[in-house]
């Protein structure tokens, strides 16, 4: 490949895993820190590191010029955004672009069309893939509210740009939109640096399924199975799996086939996901959004294909074609993720800072743990809360489902509260075990949820 020196424009558990990536394929790397995370376990890992600015997102890692500066100077010739802050910034790609670097990712023009998930919807109509009923941007509160009332309540305000939960909110009374508007409004605009909103109709009783699809500029587009992502507090994924459970097989080849469309329309290159509402009880599927960019749960994906994901990214921002066509990928077996994030769970997931005094996460054979966390680790007030992502493996989704018990049981973190124990709480209910997960599973569980004190230092 044409690439040798990578930066790493990213933070945490991401950034430990494109590391990893680089290092099996023979890069040099070089990460871009904020303040914060100066002592950090990738900042440990990298060859070099270079310094972007202050803790503050805004300041560094969401700091265009920054970044590209960053990449300059050290003389990479690669670029790799991960996932979050910039990894979906068309101005990120133009500035690689524009500096002789490769963009390990989709080039701007696809960032721009399928960031916007206005017209991404708009797109998915023209090809036939099914939509919920929902508008165009949203210009005004009045307007919203004909449109809401159009569309049928309730209703979800959803952010333009980004993903990640971040400037969703659900109306079930119209007299909340102008305070629910304004609050989504702000935290898109803080998050993405857009604050775009528009409706669509929200369906309470779904699951949240995609597909991951690997894409070449030769052409060449393939999924790679398809995950459910449905149990999700405050619309983030906290717990996926993959291959999707309970979806007939015609269904789960349509599903497929959709996403499979849309981005060979697109001439889709490097990584990205087609996201679906899933309606269990009448086997419909409509179009969420595109994310153009790897994503946190990308490792269940690549424990039942063999693929690895960030691999193939690289392979593909250097002009390769893919090394493999769709009837040379195999599924086997079940994979499952759960995110361990510093989070008070019975306090409506009260994101929590502080020093890790005891870190044992489990092993043993189908036991996959991507984190940036150690024992002694300061979590900072400044980012997500996410700490780790635990992945098992079964050859059945039973076995699956019984080895992600057992490896929660064993995970011990002391000094700082986190998702553990809830998680092993979730996994163990009835509605987990069948498979019978819908996206609001959570909050109608949450109440039965009994924690363990944490142990302080």
């Amino acid at each position: 490949m044409s690439v040798s020196r990578v930066l790493v424009a990213n933070r945490g558990e991401i950034a430990v895993r494109v590391l990893n990536a680089c290092h099996e394929l023979g890069f040099e790397t070089v990460l871009a820190v904020s303040d914060a995370d100066r002592e950090s376990l990738p900042a440990r890992m990298a060859d070099r590191t270079v310094c972007i600015g202050p803790a503050r997102p805004a300041d560094s890692y969401l700091n265009v010029g920054a970044v590209i500066t960053a990449a300059v100077g050290t003389g990479c010739d690669a670029l790799h955004p991960g996932y979050g802050f910039l990894a979906e910034s068309p101005a990120l790609a133009e500035g690689c672009a524009a500096a002789g670097i490769v963009f390990v990712g989709p080039g701007p023009e696809h960032l721009r069309r399928m960031g916007d998930k206005i017209r991404a919807r708009q797109l998915a109509r023209e090809l036939g893939v099914p939509t919920l009923p929902g508008s165009e941007r949203i210009e005004s509160v009045d307007e919203a509210v004909e449109l809401a009332l159009r569309i049928g309540l309730p209703v979800i305000v959803k952010a333009s740009a980004g993903g990640g939960g971040r400037g969703m909110k659900v109306v079930t009374d119209v007299a909340d939109l102008p305070t629910v508007l304004a609050a989504a409004a702000a935290e898109a605009q803080a998050a993405f640096g857009d604050s775009t909103l528009y409706l669509e109709r929200f369906v309470a009783d779904a699951r949240h399924v995609e597909v991951q699809l690997l894409g070449d500029r030769h052409g060449h587009v393939v999924h790679v199975g398809e995950r459910d992502c449905s149990l999700q507090r405050r619309n983030q994924k906290v717990v996926e799996e993959a291959p999707a459970p309970g979806i007939p097989e015609p269904v789960r080849e349509e599903i497929r086939a959709a996403a499979v469309k849309l981005a060979a329309s697109l001439r889709y290159e490097n990584a990205g996901t087609v996201e679906f509402l899933y309606d269990a009880n009448t086997h419909e599927f409509y179009f969420l959004e595109m994310n153009t960019r790897i994503q946190v749960e990308h490792p269940v994906s690549e424990m039942i294909s063999g693929i690895d994901l960030v691999g193939e990214q690289f392979r593909v921002a250097a002009g390769e074609p893919l090394r493999f066509g769709q009837d040379d990928l195999t599924f086997r077996g079940h994979a499952i993720e759960c995110r361990i994030t510093a989070e008070v769970a019975a306090e409506g997931f009260r994101p929590n800072a502080g020093r890790i005094t005891r870190w044992q996460p489990p092993a043993g054979p189908n036991v996959r743990l991507d984190t940036h966390a150690y024992e002694g680790y300061l979590v900072p007030i400044h980012y997500d809360s996410l700490l780790a992502k635990l992945v098992v493996y079964g050859s059945t989704r039973e076995e699956a489902v019984q080895r992600m018990r057992r490896s929660l049981r064993r995970f011990v973190v002391e000094g700082v509260d986190t998702t553990v124990d809830f998680l092993e709480f979730l996994v163990s209910r009835p509605e987990f075990a069948a498979g019978a997960v819908t996206t609001h599973l959570i909050a109608d569980v949450l109440d039965d949820f009994v924690p363990v004190p944490v142990a302080a230092s």
